[in-house]
């Protein structure tokens, strides 16, 4: 789980200035890989300097994302 407030950007990991930010976060130690050992498809950028890589489509954490601001946090379990 994510912080959408702490979201500054959802982004597609085949560019080259996004390939740059994941290697310098990762020599900083500041990658969390949520990808399950499957392939990067969304990378996730932080307020914290922290980059999430997710195997999920950006279009998809986008919707979740609003998705949740719409429900107002609740949450069926």
């Amino acid at each position: 789980m994510v912080a959408s407030s702490r979201l500054i950007a959802i982004v597609s990991p085949e560019s080259a200035p996004v390939k740059r930010t994941i290697q310098e976060a990762r020599d900083r130690g500041m990658v969390i890989d949520g990808t399950y050992g499957r392939r990067t498809r969304a990378v996730l950028i932080m307020d914290s300097d922290h980059v999430v890589l997710s195997a999920l489509q950006p279009e998809t954490v986008a919707a979740r994302f609003a998705g949740d601001s719409e429900e107002g946090g609740s949450e069926d379990e």
